[in-house]
């Protein structure tokens, strides 16, 4: 497919979600960010206030993950953590559904948790973006679309859906990012995430209808292309 470093790097949400990492390395990924044009960054809670800061008066969005990674916090805490991150800055928040209510099929319980997760950062910041993952390598493709109607179908409603986590048992697949994509209509997003590591992989995403991609290898993929332009 065709694509310039400039539209891709503007699919990309800049990512940095490990267990150790630094305000020096969110300061990094945030210079980064800037100097690539990418669409985003994605940080744990703790440094979106640093973040905001970083990307004051820049055009990169920040995005918080919510209930992250296993999904399994309580409604009110997934509630707290997403009102919170609205208030320091967030422009998007990646929701991290209850894997387990989704399994069993209690769409009630998920329609209430993402009703309420979603409308939390958005009483705060009323065009803040909203991303629903489902960590798909625990689901069948019924569990899946289960899961899409469920983001789609809550009161405050999605705007994204986002296979995994990148902490799960799978990351993406193109064949999953087809299916999603196909799925529901243009007006749901789709992001990948996990496992895209090479430009081949990025572009393949694309291909398979990813509107946004979640990596922490976005230089690596830009510079990537940027050499074969």
């Amino acid at each position: 497919m065709s694509i310039n470093a400039q539209q891709l790097a503007s699919m990309i949400d800049h990512t940095l979600l490990k267990a150790n990492a630094t305000q020096d390395d969110i300061r990094r990924l945030c210079t980064e960010a800037r100097e690539y044009g990418f669409y985003a960054v994605c940080v744990n809670p703790c440094f979106v206030k640093l973040a905001a800061q970083e990307l004051k008066d820049t055009p990169v969005k920040i995005i918080s993950v919510v209930g992250f990674p296993l999904g399994a916090n309580t409604i009110p805490v997934k509630v707290l953590e997403s009102k919170q991150a609205a208030l320091d800055g967030a422009h998007e928040v990646d929701i991290v559904l209850n894997i387990g209510a989704l399994l069993e099929g209690d769409t009630i319980y998920l329609a209430n948790e993402i009703d309420k997760v979603i409308e939390a950062a958005r009483d705060v910041r009323i065009d803040i973006s909203a991303k629903v993952i489902l960590e798909t390598g625990y689901l069948t493709r019924d569990q899946m679309l289960l899961g899409c109607w469920v983001a789609t179908g809550a009161g405050a409603g999605a705007d994204y859906v986002k296979n995994a986590t990148g902490y799960g048992p799978t990351g993406a697949s193109v064949e999953e990012i087809r299916f999603l994509r196909q799925s529901f209509s243009e007006q749901l997003g789709v992001k990948a995430a996990g496992g895209i590591k090479d430009l081949a992989t990025a572009l393949a995403m694309v291909e398979a209808g990813a509107d946004r991609l979640g990596t922490s290898s976005g230089v690596q993929i830009i510079d990537e292309l940027k050499r074969q332009a």
